[in-house]
C-alpha cells in the first residue's frame, strides 16, 4: 500500500513539475513575444507548452510536434522575428527525449532538428562574429544535449543497483528457506530415528513383559527395566533436540558426533527385543569421520527398528559393517514375512526417506527392497572422501 501511495506522490509531482514548465513556456509567449509579432506566433508558443505537458511518457512526439512548430514559425515570420524566448520549448523537448526515451537513439535523433534549427539560424542572421554565435548555439544545445544524457546514465546506473539489490534479497531469501527447510529435514530425520527406535523397542519388550509376567517375572522384571533405559535414553535425545530447536545448541543434530551407545549396542537392545540378528565387520574402522559414524549408526538403527516392526514374528536379521579404505559399506537383511511396501497414499516411508537423505548428503548409494524368497534388504555405500 505504501508503494502504491508513493508511487501515485512520484506521478502527481511529476505532473505538477511538467505543468509549472509548460506554463512557463506560456508566460515567456505571452510577455516576450515582440509587438511585431501577430498573435499566431504566440499559439505557436502555446503550441509548444501544451506538447511539453507530455514530455515525460512522449519524449519523441513531443520533439516531433515541437519541432514542426519551430519550422513554422522560420517559414511563416521573417528573420527579424526569430528566435524567441519560448523557442526554449526545443531545447526541454529534446533534453526530455534523451533522458525519457526509450532507445538511446532517439536521443541521437532528436538531436538532428536541433542541428538543423542551429544552420537555419545560422543561414537567416548572417553576422560579421558568425563563428561566435554558432560556437554559441553550440555550448547552448550540445550543453542540454550532455546533460540529458548525463541524468540518463545516472537513473539507469540507479535503477541497475536497486535491480541488482532486489535480486540479492530475492536469493537471500531463496537460500534462507532452503537453509531453513534443510534444517526442518536434519531435525525431522532424527526426531524420526530416535522415536521410531526407541518407541519399537520399548513396544517389543513391554509386550514381552506383560506375557512373561507371570511365568517368568524375573525377565519380566529385565524386560521393563530395558523399556526404562530405553525411555530414558530417547527422553535425553529429545531434549537435545529442542535445546536446538530453541537455540540453545549450537549445532545441527547430524554434527553431533559421539554418541552414547555403539552399533554393537544398538544389535544387543535389538536382540534384547527379541530379534535373533548376526553381526559381520570387516575391516578396520580407522579414520572415519565423525559424520559418516553417525550416519552409519543411523542406517543401523532404522533398519533394525524397520525389522522389529515389519519383519513378522520368528524372524532373523543379518548385518554386515564393511569398512573400506574409501567407504564404508552397510547391509541389513531379514528373513521375515512382512515388507515396508509402498502404499497409494504414502508411497515411500519417513524412514526410508530419511536413510536416503542421509546418504545422499555424502555423495553415497542407497538402495532398499524386497529380497527373492522372502525379507528384506538395505543396502548403503558411504564415500569416506565426501564425509
Amino acid at each position: 500500500m505504501r508503494w502504491v501511495l508513493g508511487w501515485a506522490d512520484e506521478r502527481a509531482r511529476s505532473f505538477l513539475f511538467d505543468l509549472l514548465v509548460s506554463l512557463f513556456v506560456v508566460t515567456l509567449a505571452l510577455t516576450s513575444v515582440p509587438r511585431t509579432m501577430t498573435g499566431p506566433v504566440r499559439a505557436i508558443g502555446f503550441g509548444m507548452a501544451m506538447a511539453l505537458l507530455v514530455r515525460r511518457r512522449f519524449p519523441l512526439s513531443t520533439m516531433a510536434v515541437v519541432s514542426l512548430l519551430a519550422l513554422q514559425q522560420v517559414l511563416w515570420f521573417p528573420p527579424a522575428d526569430d528566435p524567441v524566448p519560448y523557442d526554449a520549448a526545443v531545447l526541454i523537448a529534446m533534453y526530455s527525449v534523451v533522458k525519457y526515451g526509450r532507445w538511446l537513439s532517439d536521443a541521437v535523433l532528436a538531436a538532428v532538428p536541433v542541428a538543423i534549427g542551429i544552420v537555419f539560424e545560422v543561414v537567416r542572421h548572417p553576422q560579421r562574429d558568425q563563428l561566435y554565435v554558432i560556437a554559441l548555439y553550440l555550448a547552448l544545445c550540445g550543453g542540454t544535449w550532455l546533460g540529458g544524457l548525463a541524468v540518463r546514465t545516472r537513473r539507469q546506473y540507479v535503477a541497475g543497483l536497486e535491480e541488482r539489490a532486489a535480486t540479492a534479497e530475492r536469493e537471500r531469501d531463496h537460500l534462507a528457506r532452503i537453509a531453513v527447510a534443510e534444517e526442518r529435514a536434519a531435525i525431522a530425520r532424527e526426531l524420526h530415528d530416535v522415536v521410531a527406535h526407541s518407541l519399537a523397542v520399548m513396544i517389543v519388550q513391554a509386550d514381552g513383559a506383560s506375557y512373561a509376567l507371570d511365568a517368568e517375572p524375573a525377565q519380566a522384571r529385565a524386560a521393563i527395566k530395558q523399556v526404562g533405559a530405553t525411555g530414558r535414553e530417547a527422553l535425553e535425545d529429545m531434549r537435545r533436540l529442542v535445546g536446538v530447536l530453541r537455540g540453545a545448541g549450537d549445532a545441527p543434530p547430524d554434527a553431533d558426533e559421539h554418541r552414547r551407545i555403539t552399533l554393537e549396542q544398538l544389535v544387543e537392545r535389538a536382540r534384547s527385543a527379541g530379534l535373533p540378528i548376526a553381526v559381520e565387520v570387516q575391516g578396520e574402522r580407522t579414520g572415519v569421520p565423525p559424520a559418516v559414524e553417525l550416519t552409519l549408526y543411523r542406517l543401523v538403527q532404522e533398519s533394525l527398528t524397520n525389522v522389529l516392526r515389519h519383519a513378522g514374528q520368528g524372524a532373523t536379521g543379518r548385518l554386515t559393517v564393511r569398512y573400506a579404505p574409501t567407504s564404508v559399506e552397510m547391509e541389513m537383511a531379514d528373513d521375515g514375512s512382512g515388507a515396508i511396501a509402498p502404499t497409494p497414499d504414502r508411497p515411500d516411508g519417513h524412514g526410508l526417506i530419511g536413510m536416503r537423505e542421509r546418504v545422499a548428503v555424502h555423495g553415497g548409494e542407497f538402495e532398499a527392497g524386497p529380497v527373492l524368497g522372502g525379507g528384506w534388504r538395505v543396502r548403503a555405500t558411504i564415500p569416506l572422501g565426501a564425509g
